[in-house]
């Protein structure tokens, strides 16, 4: 008897994830950015375990935010773009490595100061009162599935 494939997993389509990136207007440590979106809120944001990136070189922790909104019955989560802290592993041997002791989840992205991401797949981020003055508006942006903050979001998710 011949065994059956249920799924095949090179036909299996993963779906892109829709974040928000949120740029600052002038640079504020992350405590006074989230005490001042909490005074503006339903939703009350606090500090959660960092998201952790391991290189080979350096092991990156990202600072991440979250709250969630009862009415949409939904998760917001805040990821710092910017690594915060960087731990080395090894010391670098090689000439022209790549790897710094800072990184960006985005690297394109260098400006944005967060990510954010909702447990929802079509969020909607403007149930999130921004200060004014302080940040600019969210700008959509859809991740595929071969980037490499995809897998990340993923696996944190």
């Amino acid at each position: 008897m011949e065994i059956q494939k249920l799924y095949d997993l090179d036909d299996i389509e993963f779906e892109d994830i829709a974040i928000g990136l949120v740029r600052l207007a002038k640079d504020i440590p992350d405590h006074e950015f989230f005490y001042k979106i909490n005074q503006t809120n339903d939703l009350k944001f606090s500090r959660k375990k960092d998201l952790i990136f391991h290189g080979d070189y350096y092991d990156y922790l990202f600072p991440r935010f979250e709250a969630y909104h009862k009415s949409t019955k939904t998760c917001f989560t805040f990821i710092s773009n910017k690594s915060s802290e960087s731990k080395q592993k090894k010391v670098q041997t090689e000439l022209f490595t790549e790897e710094e002791n800072i990184k960006f989840l985005l690297n394109n992205q260098a400006d944005v100061e967060y990510i954010l991401h909702s447990s929802e797949q079509f969020p909607d981020f403007s149930v999130i009162l921004l200060p004014e003055n302080l940040v600019f508006p969210i700008q959509d942006y859809t991740l595929s599935s071969d980037e490499e903050l995809y897998q990340i979001i993923q696996y944190y998710e």
